[in-house]
């Protein structure tokens, strides 16, 4: 089980980098399209804000490619080598993948992104915890 309070968490559930404690999406399901890419502006526990300037999250362009190859490498990697499929097929299975993980891929990215410029705060998420 993956616990509040490392990066890992924030980057797999999307929840505020800051305190963990809500998803930065409108949509938790990342299969509504329309949805997908749509983000609160703030945390409403702690406030943190998610777009820290106009295009932020287009650098995670550039992460999604990553997260593609990975995804295509393992699509591969079990099509090719565990179920012995021909080449041709394998190629089939990979555009599948990053077609049908599309979404998710999009959404690891972003996560990814905004978990390079910040951080899980204890001492924040303790004084939103004491009643003041």
């Amino acid at each position: 089980m993956i616990r509040k309070g490392i990066k890992l968490y924030s980057i797999l559930f999307g929840a505020c980098p800051k305190c963990h404690q809500e998803s930065m999406y409108v949509e938790k399901n990342p299969y509504l399209i329309s949805e997908t890419l749509k983000i609160n502006d703030n945390c409403s526990h702690c406030n943190t804000k998610y777009r820290m300037e106009p295009s932020f999250f287009y650098g995670s362009m550039y992460v999604s490619y990553g997260v593609g190859i990975a995804f295509a490498v393992v699509a591969f990697l079990v099509s090719y080598l565990l179920l012995e499929t021909s080449l041709f097929m394998a190629f089939i299975v990979i555009v599948a993948t990053l077609i049908g993980f599309m979404p998710i891929i999009m959404r690891v990215s972003r996560n990814i992104w905004i978990n390079l410029f910040m951080s899980y705060d204890k001492e924040l998420v303790e004084k939103l915890k004491s009643p003041s």
